[in-house]
């Protein structure tokens, strides 16, 4: 390819399709034209929060579990869900007055869409209430054919200073938890011959940070299990793939990670911006619909192009 003339002027961007004047020199665009394009830029800079996702037809009348839905990435979820027609059961671990505050803001929500709610405080690590929540949602929402599995905790530390309670704990709830709730509702999906499951993994389980070695080992585990439950339900017509976030603009996200850190990922990402919870809403939502039903085992990443 032959190189440009060292005398062509640097293309500005915005108003390449404006003529030149014959000698290389492009003129300015009229001043109404750059009035019109800074205002639409001063628009989208002002609009700071995402528009509610539009619902997904053919989900109407299933029933979901969300884990994890009082706040974040799994309230999105569990609203998205229903704003498509899916009755919502959802988890919420805390005894705080905070994590009740959180799970009603969720339910309120939910009710708005004029759906079935079930909520309760489960601890994922705990295969016995595991078993009783799945139990009790599929008799109270009359069934179950979606399955979110989002629940997860952080402890970031350095792998020296990792106590064993703080890697027990990530990998108890990210991955055991993931398990024991999957395991739970195979017998319903496997006795219907039909189910979708969505396991929110994370992109550092394909690229890791330091201080993250429980997390990234929980979250690529993850990968691993949502891989091998494709296999094996697979002939029972049961979709099993997993959705790897990446910086995502949460509460924990925002008073955890400092701005450094934040801003580096902004500057990493091929879009150049964090990503909403709705974000990754909508790809669950598409991986939930039968837009994907010959999609299974897959990872698909939702990091503004992060790890490209």
């Amino acid at each position: 390819m032959a190189s440009p003339s060292p005398h062509t002027p640097p293309s500005s961007g915005w108003n390449d399709d404006v003529p030149d004047d014959g000698n290389g020199v492009r003129s300015d665009p009229p001043a109404g034209a750059r009035a019109a394009v800074e205002e639409l830029l001063d628009e989208v800079e002002a609009s700071t929060e995402p528009r509610p996702l539009m619902a997904v037809g053919g989900l109407e009348g299933k029933a979901a579990i969300v884990t994890g839905a009082s706040s974040g990435i799994g309230r999105a979820v569990a609203v998205a869900l229903a704003r498509s027609g899916v009755d919502v059961a959802f988890n919420y671990l805390g005894s705080d007055d905070q994590a009740h505050r959180d799970a009603d803001v969720t339910e309120q929500e939910l009710a708005a869409c004029d759906v079935r709610i079930y909520r309760r405080t489960v601890d994922c690590r705990r295969p016995d209430q595991v078993n009783d929540f799945v139990d009790r949602a599929v008799q109270h929402l009359g069934g179950v054919q979606i399955l979110v599995n989002n629940a997860g905790i952080g402890r970031d530390r350095a792998l020296w200073r990792m106590s064993d309670e703080e890697w027990r704990d990530v990998l108890d709830t990210n991955l055991s938890g993931a398990f024991y709730f999957l395991r739970a509702v195979a017998p319903y999906f496997r006795a219907q011959e039909y189910g979708k499951v969505v396991n929110i993994s994370s992109i550092h389980a394909l690229k890791s940070e330091f201080g993250l070695v429980n997390y990234a080992a929980s979250k690529g585990g993850l990968i691993s299990l949502t891989r091998s439950a494709a296999v094996e339900l697979g002939p029972s017509n049961v979709n099993v793939n997993a959705v790897a976030p990446g910086y995502i603009r949460t509460t924990r996200l925002t008073d955890r990670v400092p701005s450094e850190i934040m801003d580096r990922a902004r500057e990493q990402s091929a879009l150049g911006r964090l990503g909403d919870p709705q974000d990754v809403a909508g790809a669950v939502l598409f991986l939930c619909s039968e837009a994907a039903r010959h999609i299974t085992g897959v990872v698909l990443p939702v990091d503004g192009g992060h790890l490209a």
